[in-house]
């Protein structure tokens, strides 16, 4: 059986989309996207609603996990960042929200991100579901 990964987003604004992202109904971290952009490449949040991901190996992040059959999108990943302008279009993961040169950031995101891929290890693929909760 496939794991389950929901995130639900939790707000919106100019520094980006948070949300918390559970595995199998457990809650693991906090993501940022960019805010909605009409699924603008590079720009915007993913749309909310039911995806595969698939693990790949990236040039710039190493192993991940890819969303799959995003519309008009390739390349939306799961990686490592702190700003909105770190994600082009992705999920960044983190443990916290907080500040990075006075901007609003998540943190621990290296370890988050690090985490996420030890719970997922040996695992090729899973559901993704996005919801919004503002």
């Amino acid at each position: 059986m496939l794991p389950v990964v929901e995130i639900t987003r939790l707000e919106e604004g100019e520094a980006g989309t948070i949300g918390a992202l559970r595995l199998n109904k457990q809650l693991i971290c906090l993501t940022l996207e960019p805010p909605d952009r009409e699924n603008a490449r590079n720009v915007s949040s993913v749309p909310a609603q039911q995806y595969r991901c698939s693990r790949v190996r990236s040039p710039k992040f190493g192993e991940t996990f890819e969303v799959n059959d995003v519309p008009g999108r390739s390349s939306v990943l799961f990686h490592p960042g702190n700003v909105v302008e770190d994600t082009r279009g992705c999920f960044l993961l983190g443990r916290h929200v907080g500040a990075l040169r006075g901007r609003r950031a998540l943190m621990a995101s290296g370890e988050a991100f690090r985490e996420f891929l030890a719970l997922l290890e040996g695992v090729d693929s899973f559901h993704l579901t996005i919801r919004e909760e503002y």
